[in-house]
């Protein structure tokens, strides 16, 4: 590989939300390994959340990843409505919103670096386009816009706005369910907030050099022809730390080491879901009435600001007696803070994810092998849902995205839990997740495929 240190500066710009925080910072990891200087992008409060959350151990973060916290005005942090009928995070839409304060000091962060390097090339998150647009008029510098959903879903949305059916080599089955008026459309899956801010990006794309996808041409085929696209995911570590050496002392981790092969299924959805207490409680009676063994996080959805403000937290109740029952047990465990997911997810105690499908569980599930148990919430989740129980056939579905305003009973839990834990039909499932985990984590092998993307893009940028 050519060394491009002192000639290429690349700047990432992610979206303030947990999900893109990550998947971009994950990113910087891979091309710092590259030797090439990073610059990473947003508020302090942003960057500080990036940075606790990582995946990536300390000892093999690069030093070559620079953090710019520039200020920004009061965001207002409003609390998460369990209740609403629509789960898309509209409570984070305020700091969508203030990104806007980002444009002065990024064109200034381009202006400084231009000066000083050959080339500046800037990764922003597709929902950050208004902040780098002034990038076009620096003449040594480059703009790739980076998509933090599948490319399954991205085509899904482009065919869906302009009214177009899915091309020929879409399979029949998954191309009478793309054009079904019976599935959601995006008006659906977004508030119309969202949907505003969306539009809004797409004015300032005028002049992208091509586009980087958090996915594997092993999960998702060639996705075109296009020269200037660049699927180099997993961005996620593939190889989990041994027990001896793992970044985290979480105790979960410690009940998982006593758990039989694949007999713990995970349960998580998200950063941005807010359940209801009715619906915690059909949870918690149907993975306990399933029999099977589990770990749960039961966490309320961030805030915008995760280290305070925006009053007192909510309190998240369980029935009474179950976190003592289940312990009693040795049943499962209820996880209240920060878990660390992709260590749990590479555990072979875990057998099974019941998961929202957002993007970065998708690919960390399918890192690891892991099959799921679908239950998408808003936004492109429900697409992901199609491509992993349709497409990969790596996962069972919980709930149909047509009653997504229902509560899920517990005998719908019970019965989709034990189906993907205890049957014949899990056992498949579970055969494909682990040889699709397999080939996954191969591309990113000398010689694999997405390692040969990452190098592609590398010497791109270092041409």
């Amino acid at each position: 590989m050519k060394d491009v240190s002192g000639s290429v500066a690349v700047i990432m710009v992610p979206l303030p939300a947990q999900g893109h925080l990550n998947q971009l910072l994950q990113l910087a990891h891979l091309v710092a390994s590259c030797g090439v200087p990073v610059h990473y992008v947003g508020s302090s409060s942003h960057n500080r959340q990036a940075k606790l959350r990582s995946h990536v151990p300390p000892s093999s973060v690069p030093s070559d990843i620079r953090f710019h916290d520039f200020q920004t005005p009061p965001i207002p942090s409003p609390a998460p409505s369990p209740n609403s009928p629509y789960k898309f995070p509209s409570h984070l839409q305020p700091a969508f919103d203030a990104t806007s304060s980002l444009r002065g000091p990024f064109a200034s962060l381009v202006r400084s670096l231009s000066s000083v390097s050959r080339r500046v090339v800037v990764v922003y998150d597709s929902l950050m386009a208004s902040v780098v647009q002034d990038t076009g008029s620096v003449p040594n510098a480059e703009i790739y816009e980076f998509n933090s959903v599948s490319a399954f879903t991205l085509c899904w949305f482009t065919w869906e706005s302009k009214g177009m059916a899915p091309p020929p080599e879409v399979e029949a089955d998954i191309a009478e369910l793309i054009s079904s008026k019976g599935f959601p459309s995006i008006l659906d899956s977004f508030t119309d907030e969202f949907m505003k801010f969306r539009a809004s990006q797409k004015e300032c794309k005028k002049f992208n050099s091509g586009c980087i996808y958090n996915t594997c041409r092993v999960i998702e085929g060639p996705n075109g022809t296009a020269t200037k696209h660049w699927a180099i995911g997993p961005f996620n570590p593939v190889k989990v730390p041994e027990k001896r050496s793992r970044r985290s002392a979480h105790w979960c981790m410690e009940w998982l080491d006593k758990q039989a092969p694949s007999s713990v299924i995970y349960v998580s959805f998200g950063t941005t879901t807010a359940l209801s207490d009715e619906q915690i409680r059909e949870i918690a009676m149907g993975l306990e009435r399933s029999g099977q063994k589990f770990i749960w996080v039961l966490r309320e959805a961030d805030k915008t600001d995760i280290f305070g403000g925006g009053g007192e937290a909510r309190k998240i109740e369980l029935p009474q007696g179950f976190e003592e029952m289940t312990a009693a047990r040795d049943l499962g465990v209820v996880v209240r803070d920060w878990a660390p997911q992709l260590e749990i997810l590479g555990h072979p105690a875990t057998g099974g994810f019941l998961s929202h499908c957002g993007w970065n569980s998708c690919m960390e599930s399918i890192s690891m092998g892991v099959p799921i148990l679908a239950w998408p919430m808003h936004s492109d989740q429900p697409r992901n849902a199609v491509l992993i129980t349709r497409v990969l056939k790596m996962g069972l579905t919980v709930k149909d995205w047509t009653s997504q305003h229902d509560v899920v009973k517990s005998t719908i839990i019970e019965g989709a839990v034990k189906a993907l834990m205890a049957t014949e039909e899990g056992e498949e499932v579970r055969k494909r997740a682990a040889e699709l985990g397999a080939a996954v984590r191969g591309s990113m092998d000398e010689g694999g495929v997405s390692r040969a993307e990452l190098d592609s893009f590398i010497a791109h940028i270092a041409r």
